[in-house]
């Protein structure tokens, strides 16, 4: 049977995620890498719910990521998704990397979270 290449990196998120959680008061930042893509989400646990999110499939970040690099893209959905989370009256957030390293696309979309105005 073929090993699915994502097997490890979920181990890690649930390891990460048995240790935080997102409350109404400092709801999760949760990070999705594609090969082609990144998204974000801003979650509340104890609801269940998606207050805010943003991706590079957004209409609205299409037009701003045209012809930049990976990273560049990662950095402005950051900064999208700590715009719009301001805009619903949240400062600070708990950072979930998903199981993926602090580096590279999930550090920019950290980083730009936090230029945009989010305490992570």
């Amino acid at each position: 049977m073929a090993k699915n290449v994502n097997d490890p990196r979920k181990r890690r998120q649930r390891r990460i995620r048995m240790k935080i959680s997102g409350t109404a008061e400092r709801p999760r930042l949760n990070v999705f890498r594609s090969l082609h893509h990144i998204y974000a989400q801003v979650i509340d646990d104890v609801a269940g719910h998606t207050l805010v999110s943003a991706s590079t499939v957004d209409n609205e970040v299409v037009e701003q990521i045209a012809g930049k690099k990976k990273q560049e893209q990662a950095a402005i959905v950051g900064k999208i998704v700590a715009q719009r989370a301001l805009d619903a009256g949240i400062q600070e957030v708990v950072f979930d990397r998903g199981g993926y390293l602090y580096h590279g696309r999930i550090k920019a979309l950290a980083d730009g979270a936090r230029e945009g105005g989010l305490k992570l």
